[in-house]
């Protein structure tokens, strides 16, 4: 059985954020997803 061909429609984009801690990196991860 041949797999059907999934069409991206969003461009993956990889994000790395470096902070200390107490310093909203969780929080702006979640306002950007």
């Amino acid at each position: 059985m041949a797999k059907a061909k999934f069409e991206r429609r969003k461009p993956h984009v990889n994000i790395g954020t470096i902070g200390h801690v107490d310093h909203g990196k969780t929080t702006l991860t979640s306002a950007l997803t």
